[in-house]
């Protein structure tokens, strides 16, 4: 990269938003590498890296960061162990992180759909028996555990016991009558042994070794002759103990090198995932989206600059290089049009970067081999350069670079010298530069420069807004308009007396004064005609929402009344249904009663039951559709008194008497009145013309079984007492649901028991209104004639 290209990204302000992205990066080298991050020029491989952000920003949204926290560079360390080295428990431990890393960032990648960063995920080698041996044997950077090693667990078994039986000789000591010899009735350690502090003046009362005195000499640290030996045995295990550490930090330096090529290869991939996710966690950040890539034209759409708060920047559609390949920037100083160029370069560098750029998801970008800018004041004392001479030096460099794969910015073309000369030298340098191809971005206040962009193709002008009456820009770019500076309503506004802007004005020369009244012109009707084109993108987004809600009700309408539809057809066929149980159970009993009365007409019965079948089949065919798969009921409004209910778990429909004081429900359900909550019920509203026409074919295919299946009259003779009771019981039953209004008992004469038997059952029966013996020609007292209820 030229010298003048790294110039024009400093201009440009790159390594502050890759600042930014540091920040995001978790490892020491991922925020390296960030902070290095260079525009690439090949159109594919910008492609792959902007759709490694995007996984990366996806995976972000639905699972959080893989978290690569605690790994650090472990090639040197690796390296060392290579050789035969032992590394420390620092050292280990920051292995052991980069294998758990290795691990977990493993598990997080096969969690997820498969994206253009599934393969670094893949490609991770995880080591989870060398990464949990390494965290099982360091506890931490001085400690080593147990568990370690047999051998190591066994020395400290033997240390532990040890220095209770030296503690144990000591307390003894502290506790005998020798106390008194004692400063103080402590246990202590003095080069690594167990000692007891004695009175300077009573060092002779305990025999043993002096292993320190205090600083004011009235102290002497002994060692008594009786924990001599077991001290002793202390130094030799714990000679031991450091040998076996340094045995077991040898052997896990020689495991890790042997794992040398796949750690330093998950470290790598690693390192490479976190500045990946930190360009995500900078998108998010920044509310940015990956833009299209050309290698034609640049357009962004609601473009900002990413170092202005995103809650003050005025996002602007900005465009190069499709119907036109320079643009000129006019308008009053501090109306953002340095800004504009920036932003225009600051987004193609970090397009180009494999970051997303704060703009529309329908942006596009193009591929520059280089940026090339010429912002700011640049005037050098010690170097003798002026404002004008400075520009001049950047311009003679980006001359000799500049290309047809080359972005040129120029702020304040030709400023700093003779306006009529500086106007000419820009016009000559951006026709030059347009020569070679390349495509220019630039500012200006020179009127010249806003005449020669309207004359010549290919070159558009555009302005920065000011609003006049605020004295304040709405930092707003307006493409099409060249800008007018302003200078006099400005100086008007702050006070400068009428007759010097009147004066001013008169030194204007006419064809001056007519442009900048064409100018304003311009401004006029673009506001007027943006007004307009805002009021009929009202009218219009209105007229689109109306005729989405008239779709939205329409369709709404549809669904209820196929609803309506459908929950009547179910209803009646729910009442078909219960009428089919009903003749099946008349049937039944019929063949039961076929046995006992071969004098029934069964070949009426047979008539009457093919009618009551082709009566239903004919409901089932007028109600139409077919069943649907049963599903839960939907739900109803709290029954009330005089509602009928349905409930739920029987099917079966009952009158709401009343309502208790704990909401549930006393229902009348036929001849039984019962209970029940309001969850166990469901309202049965106003029935459909299809539902009461099912269930008036319904009811008369009922009446025509019962009429036909159930006997008027049943014969009791040859039976004892309390068999003829039964069958007359089980026959009044079969009655009752037939509906009959009298039925004929055949009793016979006889002894006159069983015809007693029955009157008395009579008298008692709540099936019987009232009865009477036979007429004649009946039977006369033979029989017995009862009246239902």
């Amino acid at each position: 990269m030229s010298e003048l290209s790294e110039k024009s990204i400093q201009i440009l302000e790159l390594p502050q938003v890759l600042t930014m992205l540091s920040g995001c990066a978790v490892t020491e080298e991922g925020k390296e590498k960030s902070l290095t991050l260079r525009p690439m020029t090949d159109i594919d491989d910008i492609q792959r890296a902007q759709g490694e952000t995007s996984a990366a920003v996806k995976m972000l949204i639905l699972r959080g960061s893989p978290g690569f926290s605690g790994v650090k560079p472990v090639a040197a360390s690796l390296q060392r162990a290579d050789v035969g080295g032992s590394l420390s428990t620092r050292e280990l431990t920051d292995v052991a992180a980069v294998l758990r890393a290795a691990r977990t960032a493993g598990d997080y990648g096969a969690s997820q759909e498969k994206s253009p960063i599934s393969h670094l995920f893949q490609a991770l080698t995880p080591n989870r028996f060398l990464e949990e041996r390494i965290t099982n044997s360091i506890l931490g950077e001085d400690e080593i555990a147990d568990s370690a090693s047999p051998e190591l667990a066994s020395i400290r078994r033997h240390m532990r016991a040890a220095e209770a039986k030296v503690r144990d000789i000591l307390q003894r000591l502290i506790s005998s009558n020798q106390s008194k010899y004692l400063q103080e009735s402590i246990i202590t350690i003095r080069s690594d042994r167990y000692v007891v502090p004695v009175k300077s003046e009573h060092k002779n009362a305990i025999p043993g070794l002096v292993h320190d005195v205090s600083s004011s000499g009235s102290t002497f640290f002994i060692e008594p002759m009786g924990v001599v030996k077991a001290n002793n045995e202390l130094r030799e295990l714990a000679a031991k103990e450091k040998k076996e550490i340094e045995r077991i930090l040898a052997e896990l330096s020689a495991d890790c090198a042997a794992h040398k090529e796949d750690i330093l290869e998950d470290y790598q991939l690693i390192v490479w995932l976190d500045t990946i996710f930190a360009r995500a966690q900078l998108s998010l950040k920044l509310e940015c989206s990956e833009p299209k890539l050309s290698d034609k034209f640049l357009r962004l759409r609601r473009a900002r600059h990413p170092l202005i708060d995103k809650k003050k920047a005025v996002p602007n559609d900005l465009e190069l290089g499709e119907r036109f390949d320079t643009l000129v920037i006019t308008g009053p100083n501090t109306g953002g049009k340095t800004v504009t160029l920036k932003t225009i370069g600051l987004i193609t560098l970090m397009a180009q970067c494999g970051l997303h750029i704060p703009a529309g998801s329908d942006s596009t970008v193009r591929v520059f081999r280089r940026v090339l800018a010429d912002i700011g004041d640049e005037q050098s004392i010690a170097q003798s350069l002026s404002t004008f001479s400075s520009h001049m030096v950047n311009i003679v460099g980006i001359l000799k670079e500049a290309d047809d794969e080359s972005l040129i910015l120029f702020d304040e073309l030709g400023a700093g010298t003779d306006p009529v000369e500086g106007a000419a030298l820009a016009a000559a340098v951006i026709e030059s530069v347009r020569g070679m191809g390349a495509q220019v971005c630039a500012t200006t206040h020179y009127a010249e420069l806003k005449v020669y962009a309207m004359t010549t193709p290919g070159v558009e002008n555009a302005s920065c807004e000011f609003n006049v009456d605020t004295l304040a820009p709405t930092y707003r770019l307006v493409l099409g308009i060249p800008g007018k500076s302003n200078a006099f309503a400005i100086s008007r506004r702050l006070g400068l007396p009428e007759y010097i802007i009147d004066k001013a004005a008169a030194r204007l020369d006419a064809e001056n004064v007519r442009f900048e009244d064409v100018l304003t012109r311009l401004d006029q009707q673009r506001q007027e005609m943006e007004k307009e084109r805002a009021e009929a993108r009202r009218l219009k987004l209105e007229m689109e929402q109306s005729a989405a809600k008239a779709r939205e009700y329409r369709k709404k309408l549809e669904e209820e009344r196929s609803k309506v539809v459908e929950k009547a057809q179910a209803e009646a066929r729910g009442i078909i249904e219960e009428a089919r149980a009903a003749s099946d159970l008349a049937l039944s009993q019929l063949k039961e009663m076929q046995k006992r009365q071969d004098r029934l007409d069964w070949q009426q019965v047979n008539d009457s039951r093919a009618e009551a079948r082709r009566m239903l089949n004919e409901a089932e065919r007028n109600l139409g559709g077919s069943a649907p798969q049963t599903e839960a009921p939907p739900p109803t409004r709290p029954a009330v008194a005089g509602d009928t209910v349905e409930l739920v778990s029987m099917g079966t429909k009952a009158t709401v008497l009343s309502v208790n004081k704990d909401g549930s429900l006393q229902l009348q359900a036929g001849i039984l009145k019962i209970s029940a909550k309001q969850e166990e019920v469901r309202v049965v509203e106003g029935e459909t013309h299809t539902q009461r026409e099912a269930r008036k074919i319904v009811a008369r295919a009922q009446h025509t079984l019962r009429t036909a299946a159930v006997p008027s009259q049943i014969d009791l003779r040859g039976m004892m007492t309390d068999e003829a009771i039964s069958v007359l019981e089980r026959f009044l039953d079969t009655a009752m649901m037939g509906k009959l209004e009298t039925v004929t008992i055949i009793h016979g004469k006889g002894t006159g028991a069983v015809r007693k038997a029955v009157r008395t059952y009579l008298k008692r029966s709540r099936y019987i209104k009232a009865f009477r013996p036979g007429r004649y020609g009946e039977g006369e007292d033979g029989v017995t004639v009862a009246e239902l209820r």
